[in-house]
């Protein structure tokens, strides 16, 4: 092996330890990219350090670099986690730091068996090679949002909000484009390493200038077309509302305190009864009770709620509030109250379906370890799958429920059916568990790609932050400062029509994605493998 060929196929053994901290160092840094949008290239530079590293591996030493680039980036991502299980719910900083780290360590296992079998099908055929990579890089995407309930937080698709790719989100999804993305950043790994001789068939001559510019053009055509015709409307304009949006900015050991909740009940009921507005929407569970606790702690409140938008012509409200009972059982639950549903049997009420685990439901051989901790945690009932959106004049307000902003394919169920599919979505969140922390701009930024995905305008209201209306290309157009307490005053258009995510996404959920993934690792690795790595 020559001198060239040994630099271009990577570190030696003996130098694992420096690999490993090179492709942790870069999986930490691509989570930057999640909170500050304008940094989108710095991903593609992540994923290609570890595309390179991979190439040259073998796949056991391919799996550890995966989950050494996972572990770091989930970790940088999350770990205001930290401050859900330490501050608030009393658990010792040594074990909530454990927990964090075997959180990100498990959930890294996707990437890490995804490349080994990379590294193990690796052909020497650059281009099957890059396309097998992104398959791989897709899979373990999917399989992290998906098995035990998924936790897709920081998927690599939320980076590129303004780059580029997410003129292809109406298509695409947040997965397609993450796989695009990690499609593109293997190309210019493989490029590189056929420039410096890192594998012969890869190194003829004009094989790294081709590489390279089809990587490039991943980019450059979306954004070409962006900047000559514009982002694709799937969608037209539908009706407008006026909104309030309020933003309660109660701290998380305060919620549920004595001295603490009178005050934030009555702020909630005048500021909704005051506001000058088509839609009024609360955060979540801006009121923390029960309907019995409620009742006993403020007799008629509810029933003056309920009076005050029952007025014929008048404005209608969402507004968040746990129901049930402890024997029946409760529900995270939005309640949408105007006059259409003052009639007897015309309620309207929406309760979440996608539970957090830990938060809103115990995994099963885990309440050892939510004991250890000071949270009223409990398990609460599932809404329905596919819920109806609230009319509110002539458009259908859809809400959501804080972590269930996450699952863009589980919204697009409502898109089954043209005629009924929202034209607003609303989410109803309280991220106050996680303090003042990069987990308010990342759940801002799902949200927006939620809009792209469907193009639909995105109504935040929540309890610290942050509160805003998105438009239906994903641009913030008004939004309040975190941790104040406020009403952000906005109009909405609603839109009609489908974009070709929604239509997808309703019919077949990810399967689409999943068969592509799928049928990229399964690919025959013609030839054999050029290089068994090292």
């Amino acid at each position: 092996m020559s001198r060239a060929s040994g630099a271009g196929a990577g570190l030696t053994v003996l130098q694992l330890p420096a690999q490993l901290l090179a492709v942790s160092a870069a999986g930490a840094l691509q989570s930057l990219a999640c909170v500050h949008t304008a940094a989108w290239p710095l991903p593609l530079a992540a994923i290609a350090l570890l595309a390179w590293c991979v190439h040259g591996a073998a796949p056991r030493r391919a799996a550890l670099l995966g989950w050494a680039f996972g572990t770091a980036w989930l970790g940088a991502a999350t770990w205001w986690l930290f401050i859900s299980m330490h501050r608030y719910g009393g658990l010792p900083a040594p074990l909530t730091v454990a927990a964090v780290a075997l959180l990100s360590a498990a959930l890294s296992l996707y990437l890490a068996a995804a490349m080994a079998w990379v590294a193990h099908r690796r052909s020497g055929r650059p281009l099957a090679d890059a396309s097998r990579f992104a398959a791989g890089w897709l899979a373990a995407e999917l399989a992290r949002g998906v098995i035990f309930t998924g936790f897709p937080w920081a998927a690599s698709g939320y980076t590129q909000v303004d780059g580029p790719l997410a003129l292809l989100a109406p298509w695409l999804g947040v997965y397609g484009i993450g796989a695009l993305l990690a499609w593109a950043a293997a190309l210019l790994a493989l490029a590189g390493r056929a420039a410096v001789g890192g594998g012969a068939p890869a190194s003829a001559p004009g094989r790294p200038a081709l590489l390279a510019t089809l990587a490039v053009a991943v980019l450059a055509v979306p954004a070409g077309w962006g900047i000559a015709v514009g982002p694709p409307e799937f969608t037209r304009p539908g009706a407008s509302l006026q909104v309030a949006l309020l933003q309660t900015n109660v701290a998380q050991d305060e919620k549920f305190a004595a001295e603490r909740m009178p005050a934030t009940l009555a702020w909630v009921a005048q500021t909704l009864t005051s506001a000058r507005a088509d839609l009024v929407i609360t955060p979540e569970t801006a009121v923390p009770l029960l309907p019995d606790q409620l009742d006993a702690l403020a007799p008629g409140y509810w029933a003056g709620l309920q009076q005050h938008f029952s007025q014929p012509g008048g404005p209608a409200a969402l507004v968040g509030v746990p129901l049930g009972n402890f024997d029946a059982g409760y529900t995270n639950s939005v309640v949408g109250l105007s006059a259409a549903t003052a009639a007897p049997g015309a309620g309207y009420r929406y309760d979440k379906t996608h539970l957090v685990p830990f938060g809103e439901f115990i995994p099963t051989g885990f309440r050892w370890f939510t004991e250890l901790m000071n949270i009223p945690l409990g398990d609460f009932n599932r809404g329905p799958a596919n819920p109806p959106s609230f009319a509110v004049k002539a458009a259908r307000v859809a809400p959501n429920i804080c972590y269930e902003d996450l699952f863009g394919e589980e919204l697009a169920r409502r898109f089954a059916d043209a005629a009924t599919a929202p034209t607003v979505l609303a989410n109803i969140s309280n991220i106050g568990w996680f303090g003042d922390t990069i987990a308010i701009p990342q759940h801002l930024n799902i949200s927006r790609l939620r809009s792209l995905e469907l193009q639909r305008p995105m109504l935040r209201a929540t309890n610290t932050g942050a509160t805003a209306v998105v438009d239906h290309r994903g641009v913030v157009m008004a939004a309040l400062p975190p941790f104040t307490v406020g009403v952000l005053t906005a109009t909405v258009q609603g839109r009609e029509g489908l974009t070709p995510f929604a239509r997808w996404a309703a019919a077949a959920g990810l399967w689409p994605l999943w068969t592509l993934a799928l049928l990229g690792l399964a690919w025959p690795a013609r030839g054999g493998r050029a290089g068994a790595g090292r």
